[in-house]
């Protein structure tokens, strides 16, 4: 139609004070130490729930995955299927353990499993550089996109992004964070679903066209792609089922910021509940997304004259901004925004719980609770910084390649991560030595093989990772314990074997 109005600008400006507003209102009971960073107990499940489904689904995802099916293949949608992997494994063995060990972060699991401070560290240290550099890019994609569409300056967005974050997230602490995310799920699933319907509405011959034109049009997986390729290593949709489920997987058990949402409660049923909702939203979602980008290619085959880019990822931000109705188009941006935002406020407060607990305590013995909240409202402050200033670098040096090569290679660092975190869980006889080289065999090996093997998709990363650091490790500690002639006591209630 006419593309962004002025009416659009309104509700976009009226959605971002909304957000504010609503993180000041639950941030308004003053938080200190753990409260700051668990909630207050009064966080329902469904809410902590919508929350990790807003953490996990970037902007990045928003856009690329109707991307994905406008350009002709569903064979990434295969990814979301992994959430039949992931969901059972974390239920069935590792909620219960967090609930039962009440942590704190994920990284303190690490001391207690392994009785090392060094190992805690490592895990902190490696997640906060993961995610200081997530946040900038996610910030920095979403708001060139929207800068190109909208005419506001990308640097203006990139501020007010940040810093709506910042202040929700360094007066309230998590439980303001959550809510928040509540909130732009919500607007993000309607706003979403909606668009889809719409869409359909204005096709000739409605869905039963784009049924057809996804089943006898070919344009569910392409004429390379295969459903199952003997050499798993391949890509294949079998192993991004796979890798794809190990990923969230290991996001689930060794990320804080997912795990930080687990340790709200130590209710086995809430947390099952949360895992459960969070599951079917991704799915759901992402299915949504998907038809929303075969519509589009059936949409803009019946009406070429009405395409305004020819860029895949760029193809559902173009078609909200001069296709929808006005207004419609204003809370469709503010959907995409929420998702970059939802992101960054959880980073934020994830980084500066995983500083302040898992190392700041270390160098500080003896914090008060006013002290340790202090110091995470600080850390939230100056990291926020940080992810601004770095992002608009990034916007105004035109590196269109960062987020593919950021995400290709710091993405492993949670499949390593995990697999530290499944070689204690599984193994009675893991030891903190078998834990430090399992984690480098394996870093070292998935290094090597991304930049030396191209052959092998990074989708088989976390099985490579994970598998290699359980055997490595299990080994290394078998022969210490021969070695030495000492069996470490292991804390039982930190393994999966224990039974109350």
């Amino acid at each position: 139609m006419v593309g962004f109005t002025g009416i659009d600008f309104a509700v976009l400006a009226i959605y971002l004070l909304a957000v504010l507003l609503a993180g000041l209102f639950f941030s308004k009971k003053e938080m200190k130490g753990k409260e700051f960073f668990k909630g207050d107990g009064t966080i329902p499940w469904w809410v902590t729930s919508v929350s990790i489904f807003a953490t996990l689904l970037s902007p990045i995802s928003f856009l690329s995955l109707a991307g994905n099916s406008y350009g002709g293949t569903w064979i990434l949608w295969f990814a979301q299927l992994g959430m039949f992997i992931a969901i059972p494994l974390t239920i069935r063995y590792f909620l219960p353990l967090y609930a039962r060990l009440d942590l704190d972060t994920a990284y303190q699991y690490l001391e207690i499993r392994y009785k090392s401070k060094g190992l805690r560290v490592l895990g902190a240290l490696m997640f906060i550089i993961y995610q200081i550099g997530r946040m900038s890019i996610i910030m920095y994609l979403p708001s060139v996109v929207l800068a190109d569409l909208t005419g506001i300056s990308v640097n203006v967005l990139i501020i007010v992004m940040g810093v709506i974050a910042i202040i929700y997230s360094y007066t309230g602490g998590l439980k303001s964070v959550l809510w928040t995310d509540f909130i732009q799920g919500v607007v993000l699933i309607v706003g979403v679903t909606g668009t889809l319907f719409f869409l359909i509405s204005n096709i000739n011959g409605g869905f039963g066209e784009v049924m057809s034109t996804l089943t006898d049009g070919k344009k569910f997986l392409a004429n390379n792609e295969v459903m199952f390729n003997p050499n798993i290593f391949s890509t294949s949709a079998f192993i991004i089922f796979v890798g794809a489920g190990l990923n969230t997987f290991s996001s689930y058990i060794s990320s804080q910021d997912i795990v930080q949402r687990f340790t709200t409660t130590t209710d086995v049923k809430q947390l099952k509940k949360m895992t459960y909702g969070n599951g079917i939203l991704s799915m759901g979602l992402a299915t949504v997304f998907y038809l929303i980008g075969t519509c589009l290619f059936v949409f803009y085959t019946q009406n070429p004259e009405l395409a305004q880019t020819v860029k895949q990822d760029q193809i559902f931000a173009s078609y909200i901004a001069y296709q929808l109705p006005v207004g419609i188009t204003g809370i469709l941006l503010a959907a995409i925004y929420a998702a970059s935002q939802s992101t960054l406020s959880t980073g934020l407060n994830s980084v500066a719980t995983s500083w302040t607990l898992d190392i700041q305590t270390l160098i500080s013995k003896d914090m008060s609770f006013e002290k340790q909240t202090k110091i995470a409202q600080y850390i939230s402050l100056g990291v926020g910084i940080v992810a601004i200033g770095v992002s608009m670098i990034l916007a105004n040096g035109e590196i269109k390649s960062a987020y593919e090569w950021f995400n290709s290679f710091m993405g492993l660092v949670l499949g390593v991560l995990a697999g530290i975190f499944v070689l204690g869980a599984f193994s009675k006889k893991a030891t903190k030595l078998g834990a430090y080289v399992g984690f480098i065999v394996s870093a070292i090996l998935v290094v090597f093989l991304k930049y030396n093997v191209p052959d092998v998709t990074s989708w088989a990363y976390s099985l490579i990772t994970i598998t290699t650091s359980v055997v490595v490790g299990q080994i290394v500690s078998l022969i210490q314990i021969k070695v030495s002639n000492v069996k470490e006591k292991v804390t039982e209630e930190a393994t999966v074997h224990y039974e109350a």
